[in-house]
């Protein structure tokens, strides 16, 4: 069993676990929302093994580094905390019908690595060589993870929002099967509770590991500028909610904003712009 085979199939499980949930959506029947959960449990286990054999299989081949290193082992892993904060979500709140808006980013993800992007292992560049690599790219992921969460929450919560004057619709159609308004919005602020402070560890092991790589905590280098412009979106959205007790509509636009511009800083800036962190546009 390859590392590449498993994540095949990881890619496979969470395309039926999500046909699985719009199925529970558009039905109603509770164990479609089940048998959907179940399986994106099956492919998270897949993906972490699958992660963990990509890692031996680095040393087999005398390189020997965490699968964290390029485009394509970021993509992977982006997808692997984004199943992994859902899975903790539904843990304790079930409700599994959020995993019609969250799966799709961990599909999405999954499918374009395995089908767009090199996946050789190579040996890491000597800006790479640290054990600040894991610390950062861990804790940034993860809170990208837990804002794609609260996007996915902020987008369902639009469309709640914009049918509470159809009282049929609500009672009787798709829109029946969300979580209350308030719900949404409460777990909106929860995942950027989990996601803002991950962020913040994360510039702060970014800043440690520019010290070590380049010898200043920070140049102002286009990546650095992104992560900072992100941080204030999120420190915006808290700061509105506990100040001026911003809820509802607004809160979920900035929501879904500040994912779009965690999006452009993980891959637009590494893509499209230049600076210290051109080597990423391979990682």
């Amino acid at each position: 069993m390859t590392s590449s085979l498993l994540f095949n199939i990881t890619t496979f499980g969470y395309l039926i676990s999500m046909l699985l949930f719009f199925a529970f959506l558009a039905s109603r029947v509770k164990a479609l929302g089940t048998a959907g959960i179940i399986t994106a449990y099956g492919g998270l286990v897949a993906q972490s093994t699958a992660i963990i054999l990509r890692w031996k299989e680095s040393y087999d081949l005398g390189v020997g580094h965490a699968p964290l290193s390029n485009l394509y082992e970021s993509v992977i892993f982006f997808s692997w905390t984004i199943v992994l904060i859902y899975a903790l979500l539904d843990l304790k709140y079930r409700y599994r019908v959020i995993g019609a808006f969250v799966m799709p980013f961990a599909l999405l993800g999954m499918a374009w690595a395995q089908l767009g992007l090199d996946s050789g292992i190579e040996p890491l560049v000597p800006a790479l060589q640290s054990n600040w690599l894991l610390y950062h790219v861990v804790t940034c992921f993860l809170g990208y993870a837990a804002f794609a969460v609260a996007c996915g929450i902020s987008i369902m919560y639009l469309i709640k929002a914009g049918h509470e004057g159809d009282q049929n619709k609500n009672s009787n159609g798709i829109i029946a099967m969300f979580p209350p308004i308030r719900v949404l919005d409460d777990l909106n602020y929860r995942a950027i509770m989990v996601g803002f402070p991950l962020l913040t560890l994360g510039i702060i092991t970014g800043a440690a590991w520019a010290n070590y790589a380049w010898g200043t905590y920070w140049s102002w280098d286009p990546k650095e500028t992104w992560s900072l412009i992100v941080w204030f979106v999120y420190a915006a959205f808290l700061h509105a909610r506990f100040t001026r007790g911003w809820v509802g509509k607004k809160a979920a636009w900035l929501s879904i904003i500040g994912f779009g511009a965690t999006i452009f800083c993980y891959l637009g800036v590494n893509l499209f712009l230049s600076g210290l962190h051109s080597y990423g546009g391979s990682r």
